[in-house]
């Protein structure tokens, strides 16, 4: 195997999936009650219209393009903190985690005010119904409102799972998922006196659950003894723009590789678009449902991030090679068991997004693909989870951006647009053949760079160390 975990003792590696399992499963928990409040909002705009549900899936395919590409770049907090912990440099630990605040405010303002700029631009590209792309503005407007809590809330999603305190994480995401329905349900229908936004509603229901998570957990980490050691908002001062500087170096290649895969799927959706509300209800339905699934292996790679970046600020890299090589067992074990969920389950699935009988049938053929991609797609995640671990970023967003943009994206619209490469075009098939081929090539070239970067540091490690 890659990593040699095979050669190790079976207990040793039951004993490292564990600690990576008590780390993942409450961030699991968490980031898929995040992603659950957008299957809500699916949902919920899919039982009062199609277009209504076209609406959302378009709104949400931007709000989530610049969400997860922002939320990339405050990722760079983990490696971060994880070095500085496992390095037991806690006075710089506290003063990052306290600028962390301030970068993810920030960089939330920023990606609000650039959301609100793309609206005059999405109307000239959308060829919809206006009251259709009415929605999908009001949509956007909505979401923006909360991107600044949303990014400051991963600041502090960094500060808690750093410290190996996730469970923090997984009580708040509950409970705003919680709080997600009755908003989405009140907002959508103009009850209280409120204006009747229909499927816009769910966009400003999700504003105000960001504010909800963000302030909430702020309160948690803030006023909860197990993290009284660190007294975040203690003694914190004004930005710190030459700490930032650290943060982007790190983290916008995090960023743009997190842009160019979740742009693939976004771009998918408003190039379907002239394929009419059904194609695109079915498209954002089934990767509405991948996106749930994804939190499986997305929260073993968070886990990865932390758990390598304490083994490599200690200096241990074989302890680090080691991690690395468990987690991506583990998440290839889950990955296969979410496909045979998926393969099994494919009607009821669509089911639950709609009642259209057109909408079921093709999103039932769609999910075939999303069934083949979980294995490939988990090693992707989690190799690049464990990579950012060792604080190496930018050879993964050229593999991204080769896999995502050249293979995926190009070939997606040369299936699904033209007849180069087929009799007629394939339409929306066309772009789901060309995920799985993508997938697989990210798949593989980061897996490989994980063990041959990992393996570099181990013997550089070996080399140094004098002979016993």
């Amino acid at each position: 195997m890659l990593f040699e975990i095979n050669r190790a003792p079976r207990g040793a590696v039951l004993l490292e999936a564990r600690q990576i399992s008590r780390l993942a499963l409450p961030m699991m928990i968490a980031q898929i009650a995040q992603v659950a409040t957008a299957f809500v909002d699916t949902v919920m705009a899919g039982r009062v219209s199609t277009d209504d549900l076209a609406a959302v899936s378009l709104g949400a395919s931007v709000f989530i393009t610049f969400y997860v590409t922002l939320m990339g770049i405050v990722t760079a907090l983990n490696p971060i903190l994880a070095h500085q912990l496992g390095a037991g440099e806690h006075d710089k630990f506290k003063d990052t985690a306290r600028q962390g605040l301030w970068f993810g405010l920030l960089i939330g303002l920023l990606g609000a005010a650039m959301m609100m700029a793309l609206e005059p631009a999405l109307r000239l590209w959308l060829h919809l119904p206006p009251e259709v792309t009415d929605k999908v503005m009001l949509f956007i407007t909505g979401a923006a409102v909360g991107m600044p809590a949303a990014m400051t809330h991963r600041a502090l999603h960094a500060y808690a799972s750093s410290l190996g305190r996730p469970k923090a994480i997984m009580v708040v995401s509950l409970l705003a998922l919680a709080l997600n329905v009755p908003l989405n349900y009140i907002l959508i229908h103009g009850l209280f006196g409120l204006p009747k936004l229909g499927g816009a509603g769910c966009g400003w229901a999700t504003g105000i659950v960001f504010w909800f998570n963000c302030l909430a957990l702020l309160a948690y980490v803030s006023w909860h003894r197990n993290f009284r050691q660190f007294r975040l908002l203690e003694r914190l001062r004004g930005p710190d723009w030459r700490m930032y500087r650290g943060f982007l170096k790190l983290g916008v290649p995090i960023g743009l590789s997190f842009f160019v895969e979740v742009s693939l799927f976004s771009f998918i959706a408003l190039l379907i678009a002239e394929l009419g509300t059904v194609v695109v209800a079915t498209h954002q339905s089934v990767l509405n449902f991948s996106s749930i699934i994804y939190m499986l292996p997305q929260s073993v790679a968070t886990a990865m991030s932390v758990r390598v970046g304490h083994h490599v600020g200690a200096g241990d890299y074989r302890a680090a090679r080691f991690s690395s090589g468990v987690g991506l067992l583990l998440g290839l074990s889950m990955a296969f068991c979410a496909m045979l969920v998926v393969l099994l389950f494919r009607e009821p699935i669509m089911r639950m997004y709609t009642p259209d009988p057109r909408v079921i049938a093709m999103g039932s053929t769609l999910l075939l693909f999303a069934a083949v991609y979980q294995l490939t797609d988990a090693a992707q995640t989690i190799a690049s989870g464990a990579l950012r671990g060792y604080k190496l970023t930018t050879v993964p967003m050229i593999i991204h951006i080769l896999s995502f943009w050249c293979v995926g994206l190009g070939l997606g619209i040369t299936l699904g647009l033209t007849d180069w490469l087929s009799k007629k075009p394939m339409g929306v098939f066309g772009f789901w053949t060309a995920l799985v081929i993508s997938l697989s090539v990210a798949a593989l070239f980061l897996t490989r760079y994980l063990a041959g970067e990992s393996r570099r540091r181990l013997h550089r490690q070996l080399q140094t160390e004098p002979a016993p």
